[in-house]
């Protein structure tokens, strides 16, 4: 389980959890993070990030298109704002306007 800390405010901080690493893992992990100029600490984060998101079942590309499909239609439209400033008329030719009119 993870130890969650309390700030000084008395507020709750994120989980933290502690690792035992192998020397060789270690070099390897701080020559991680002073390449990307991040302390240990958050390139270890980084990793377990990515490592969980590999992990994830991936969504073929028409699962992902029908989700995001789903998600605009529960979202309510967007109001639109005001008349619009000009209408275009595509391929439609108007008549030419009687001087001064």
């Amino acid at each position: 389980m993870a130890t969650r800390q309390a700030s000084s405010s008395g507020k709750s901080k994120s989980p933290r959890i502690q690792v035992v690493l192998p020397e060789g893992l270690w070099e390897s992990l701080a020559a991680a993070a002073e390449a990307d100029s991040r302390t240990v600490s958050n390139m270890a984060k980084v990793l377990i990030q990515q490592g969980l998101e590999r992990r994830q079942p991936r969504q073929s590309k028409s699962e992902l298109l029908r989700s995001q499909l789903e998600r605009q239609q529960q979202a309510p439209a967007p109001r639109l704002r005001g008349r619009p400033r000009r209408i275009r008329l595509r391929g439609a030719q108007l008549p030419p306007m009687a001087p001064g009119g």
